[in-house]
């Protein structure tokens, strides 16, 4: 049986009204959101320039964002794994 894109059940329903009514809230929404991450990913960039302006290091300071979003036990493994490759290839201090 071929596979397609839209089987007759998902047709009838993109074509009904308040279907395409749903779908375009649907739409609205997620392009309404594009909007708001499109925002906040500037004003982030605002606030690392602002850091970077009075001294700071953005890329470890995108680093510790990122650490800090992790489970500590996590953050424990990946700290291991690291000081574990690092000895093996003789960068230990």
């Amino acid at each position: 049986m071929p596979d397609t894109a839209l089987d007759q059940g998902h047709a009838d329903a993109a074509t009904s009204d308040s279907s395409a009514t749903r779908l375009k809230s649907f739409i609205e929404r997620i392009e309404r959101l594009e909007e708001e991450k499109a925002a906040t990913a500037a004003d982030i960039k605002e606030v690392y320039a602002e850091a970077k302006g009075t001294g700071f290091e953005v890329k470890v300071m995108r680093q510790v964002v990122r650490l800090r979003k992790m489970e500590s036990q996590a953050r424990r493994e990946q700290e291991e794994l690291l000081d574990l490759y690092m000895r093996a290839l003789g960068m230990t201090v």
